[in-house]
């Protein structure tokens, strides 16, 4: 028992799920432990009468600290609230090439070119050579360069530009640069897939679950999308190796009662990771949401039933990891960021990560480029070949510096999720504006509730122990730092 002069001071806490006895109580840095009802009485009243082991988890953790000099925890605690925002600062690793709109595709909540032999749907030469310049101007120390779309394998030729003005830049410094494609495969090749293997290059597809579900949602129009990216997975992991593809999925309003199939298909395809995503509210998406969209809790729902079968399979030997699980986990659990850009604190679009879009401008999100397909242009920080000083000086990294912060925010300074992430401006503006508040958008409504599903999962598996406490742990260890 602690007692005297150097009896523990409590700091500010949130208790948030209480499970079988069990409460998930969150530090003001965003810790997480696991206490019984009445330790976290305890804790609330008396924190001296705690148990010894428990007084030291919670002091490492920062939810107590001892009376009088506390300088040395005071430092700890101020250096864990800045490695929470070092990602952001960091200067941008993530960086987007959006080499063409183009895509042979339909799906309804897209705003791709089907327009397959027009012009102005591409960046030029000349840009996409100035966009490597600005990404080696990045002082990351490893850097990752996607190439999305459109379909960037209909201008392979343009992605073999990059890969070879990147590979070789003057300004590489020795750094580790991965190389991720993001494709339906359709246009994959032998040859590609030799080219690709000389720089270790990772694909990236889509499927959204049974042939049924995926024609239904990604039409072609001879009917048999799925078809022609299996062939691509297929062909891929003949060149590459079995682990070269990884595959994600877009949930639509025909996807929620779909769950177990979804992830059936998945194991299935013999894939090991599945990424269980909500339809972004952006662009062509929010046109179609009448016909596509769904509530928040309706994804939950969604969602749950898609984990449960999850662990059902690691249960029963196959081995296969939710991703959206893992990157939440990540942040609530593990010593070390995953760097997910979506989840950070204060918001990293812009300064994380990059996107250099067919239309020859620099934007700071995804997202953002979606938004400027609708109309909305707000959010272009410069044309490509600006200086990356000048990019991120730009209005409009300064207006998501300034409305991206949780510091600031009133949502964000009473949630206790506000070192895990912030406000969203882009998200903001696409549904009523810059004055839309931030408990409102879809960003934090999501977010909120895969946190709290998450700690309530932690919850009840640190109660009952076992193999998915052990599972849920190893998935919130970023990649390559797995138990």
């Amino acid at each position: 028992m602690q007692t005297g002069r150097y009896a523990p001071e409590r700091r500010t806490f949130e208790v948030h799920h209480v499970v079988a006895g069990v409460a998930a109580c969150l530090s003001p840095v965003g810790e997480v432990v696991f206490l019984p009802s009445a330790e976290v009485e305890q804790l609330l009243t008396d924190p001296s009468r705690l148990p010894a082991a428990t007084v030291r988890e919670l002091k490492a953790k920062h939810f107590l600290k001892s009376a009088g000099n506390t300088r040395g925890l005071d430092r700890l605690y101020a250096s864990r609230l800045e490695a929470k925002r070092s990602i952001a600062a960091n200067g941008p690793e993530l960086h987007i090439l959006v080499p063409t709109l183009q895509c042979a595709h339909s799906c309804q909540y897209c705003q791709v070119s089907r327009a397959l032999d027009s012009d102005g749907f591409s960046l030029s030469q000349d840009q996409l050579l100035m966009a490597c310049d600005t990404i080696m101007e990045s002082g990351a120390s490893t850097l990752t360069v996607e190439f999305q779309g459109g379909d960037p394998l209909n201008r392979f030729d343009l992605v073999e530009l990059g890969i070879e003005a990147l590979a070789h830049h003057p300004h590489r410094r020795g750094r580790a640069i991965r190389f991720v494609i993001a494709s339906t495969l359709h246009q994959l090749t032998p040859d590609m897939c030799r080219y690709f293997a000389q720089y270790d290059v990772k694909l990236s597809t889509s499927v959204d679950g049974p042939a049924w579900l995926h024609n239904k949602n990604r039409p072609l129009a001879s009917r048999d999308s799925y078809e022609r990216t299996i062939e691509g997975i297929k062909l891929a992991r003949n060149h590459l190796g079995p682990e070269s593809v990884s595959a994600l999925m877009t949930t639509t309003k025909a996807s929620l009662d779909h769950p177990e199939a979804i992830v059936d298909e998945y194991v299935a395809l013999g894939l090991r990771e599945i990424f269980l995503r909500p339809l972004s509210h952006y662009g062509f998406a929010r046109r179609n949401l009448p016909l596509l969209g769904y509530t928040t809790d309706a994804f939950m729902a969604f969602y749950r039933r898609a984990l449960d079968r999850i662990l059902w399979w690691n249960d029963r030997g196959f081995p296969i990891r939710e991703v959206h699980a893992s990157l939440v986990l990540n942040k609530l659990v593990s010593s070390f960021d995953a760097g997910y850009v979506d989840l950070q604190s204060p918001n990293a679009a812009g300064s994380a990560v990059l996107v250099y879009n067919y239309d020859g401008y620099v934007y700071p999100s995804d997202e953002a480029r979606m938004l400027a397909e609708a109309g909305d242009t707000s959010f272009r920080m410069g044309l490509i070949g600006t200086p990356l000083a000048a990019l991120t000086a730009s209005t409009a990294a300064q207006r998501i510096a300034h409305e991206g912060s949780s510091d600031t925010d009133p949502d964000c300074k009473a949630c206790a999720f506000k070192h895990h992430c912030a406000p969203s401006p882009v998200d903001a503006a696409s549904t009523s504006g810059p004055s839309q508040q931030t408990a409102n958008t879809e960003h934090c409504r999501r977010s909120k509730a895969l946190f709290g599903e998450m700690l309530q999962r932690l919850a009840m598996a640190h109660e009952i122990g076992g193999n998915v406490q052990q599972l849920l742990e190893h998935w919130a260890a970023p990649a390559g730092q797995e138990a």
